[in-house]
């Protein structure tokens, strides 16, 4: 909901930042610059060591369930030429990416979709590289 605060490490709204700049984005996504903008600027950006381990992020996997149906699913978020759909890796630039991105496990988000409204809970979070720095830190 955009109300909720939500966190983004600097280097994602750096690369972000930098994404929404070029002059010819693909027609898919020009729709959602303006929406990712605002998320970008209402977020609380951090250095990415200093990101908690549970906000979704880029390269993080995250469960949702959605509130209407109770489906749960499990999905990635990818930088845009990483996007797959079906195989659950999610564009940043798309709207449930956007809708995602800097939310925190327990965090309940809507979202206009292309398919209408839609209401998820976001279930668990895990952020890959933080889990690998963090092994190597207990070294």
């Amino acid at each position: 909901m955009p109300n909720q605060t939500i966190v983004m490490s600097r280097s994602d709204a750096t690369r972000l930042r930098a994404m929404l700049g070029t002059p010819d984005p693909s027609a898919r996504d020009r729709d959602h610059h303006d929406e990712l903008e605002a998320e970008i600027e209402r977020a609380r950006i951090m250095d990415g060591d200093a990101l908690p381990a549970d906000v979704v992020a880029v390269r993080t996997q995250v469960e949702v369930r959605d509130l209407a149906g109770g489906e749960s699913r499990t999905l990635t978020l990818v930088w845009p030429p990483d996007s797959d759909p079906p195989a659950g890796r999610i564009s940043v630039l798309a709207p449930l990416g956007i809708a995602l991105l800097g939310h925190r496990t327990g965090d309940e988000i809507e979202w206009q979709m292309p398919g209408g409204l839609r209401r998820l809970r976001i279930e668990r979070v895990l952020q890959p590289d933080l889990a690998v720095r963090r092994a190597k830190e207990a070294v």
